[in-house]
């Protein structure tokens, strides 16, 4: 497309609008994530030499003309990109992030920017049913083994941790992005010793102050008293299978009478929301939870359907809006904001979506901040632990049945007076200019 655009001089200043159009399964909300790494990408898209040699190879470039491959020697990103801070709650059909650019470069950034975004925002909104099922107890995203490849398990970690989660076993997550890590022990260093208490021992040697001992390699229950006649007591047990509940209120017993009262009780193997739901429900007493394959992969709906979707173009200053009027994918016209407003207690109640022009509905606050102005950053964009408060406080802001973890809710939108009309009369004539 970048090449037929270039060969046929097309100039047009493009504005492109990236937006989920349905919501994943028993999901009535989305938490936003990825953007910082969507910035990033834009800030330093290049074509090095290597990459321009390989596709003038291509046999499909054969007819290109050498000019398009110096033009993308040139090429940087120049465009204006508003967006949806992280960790902001959205709903369907809302722009998450908004691209004004020459068309070349708006169009060529599409596949990154849906990838990112979709993944991260997957996993963030996963990350904060799973939280809410813990009911106040810690999870620790676990999954980075069965995620789909290292830098899927790096970014899991990251939005994870966005949705509420109080840390990650993924090491090089820490290090990347400050994401406090947890670890334990596995099956196979309890049985590479010739004893359970041996392996113990040697472990709390070389971890005196917080050994994390791992008691279901063969019997819990014994495992359980081994980890009590320990000098040492540990700062934590792991269950990772069998009954967790069960297991969990008798191995608490067998800590309590030997007095580690402190030693607190961790649960991981095959959680996901549904589990931890059931489990604090009934009073478990759990202290952390560690959540690995479910929550990486969103397993009971494991990719989001985010599209990125031309709205508008501008030719010699005169705007042409665009809409997509097919059976079942219709699109609104033109570049959007987002006005939310909130009820006298302060729980989200509406989303006007409405032409960026128009002006502000009253009472209610803008959700896209402008993040990229001609390619350049606007601001710092926040840290991490500032993200993940945000989506804490928006979540928190939720209606109880949009945070139900079965079925879906209507998302609390309306498009706004004008975008609705003028919608209405594109979608019967969708070239219409202004």
């Amino acid at each position: 497309m970048a090449a037929a655009y270039f060969e046929n001089g097309e100039t047009a200043e493009a504005t492109f609008e990236l937006f989920v159009r349905n919501f994943p399964k028993d999901r009535s909300y989305l938490i936003a994530a990825g953007l910082e790494q969507a910035v990033d990408y834009l800030k330093r898209l290049r074509f090095r030499d290597e990459h321009i040699k390989y596709l003038r190879r291509d046999p499909n470039f054969k007819n290109v003309s050498s000019r398009f491959f110096r033009y993308l020697k040139k090429l940087k990103f120049t465009g204006d990109v508003w967006a949806l801070p992280e960790g902001t709650v959205f709903f369907t059909n809302e722009p998450v992030l908004r691209v004004t650019a020459p068309i070349i470069e708006a169009q060529i950034v599409e596949t990154y920017l849906l990838s990112m975004i979709n993944f991260q925002t997957l996993i963030a909104t996963k990350a904060t049913r799973v939280v809410q099922s813990a009911r106040g107890r810690g999870v620790v995203e676990f999954g980075g083994r069965r995620a789909h490849g290292p830098q899927a398990a790096l970014l899991a970690a990251r939005a994870s941790y966005i949705g509420g989660c109080i840390g990650t076993s993924n090491v090089l997550a820490g290090y990347r992005f400050d994401i406090p890590t947890y670890g334990t022990m596995a099956h196979s260093y309890v049985m590479n010793y010739d004893s359970e208490q041996e392996a113990f021992e040697r472990f709390a040697k070389v971890f005196p102050s917080n050994p994390a001992l791992l008691l279901d390699t063969y019997d819990t229950i014994e495992s359980a008293k081994k980890a009590v006649s320990m000098k040492v007591a540990p700062s934590l047990v792991r269950l990772d299978s069998g009954d967790r509940y069960d297991l969990s209120v008798k191995v608490r017993q067998i800590l309590d009478d030997a007095g580690f009262k402190a030693t607190k009780i961790f649960v991981s193997g095959d959680l996901n929301e549904f589990v931890l739901d059931d489990l604090t429900s009934r009073g478990a007493p759990i202290d952390e939870f560690g959540v690995g394959t479910e929550l990486v992969t969103s397993r009971d709906d494991p990719a989001l359907q985010a599209i990125y979707k031309i709205v508008s173009t501008k030719r010699n200053a005169r705007v042409t809006y665009r809409v997509k009027t097919s059976e079942g994918k219709r699109t609104t016209p033109g570049a959007k904001q987002v006005y939310r407003k909130y009820s006298e207690t302060g729980e989200i109640q509406e989303d006007i979506i409405a032409l960026e022009d128009e002006e502000p509905p009253r009472a209610t606050e803008p959700l896209l901040t402008k993040v990229l102005d001609h390619g350049k950053l606007v601001h710092n964009l926040p840290t991490l632990s500032v993200i993940r408060e945000r989506a804490m406080k928006d979540v928190a802001r939720l209606p109880a049945s949009y945070k139900a973890l079965k079925g879906s809710e209507e998302p609390p939108t309306k498009l706004s007076r004008k975008l609705e009309e003028l919608s209405e009369s594109l979608w019967g004539n969708p070239n219409r200019k202004d």
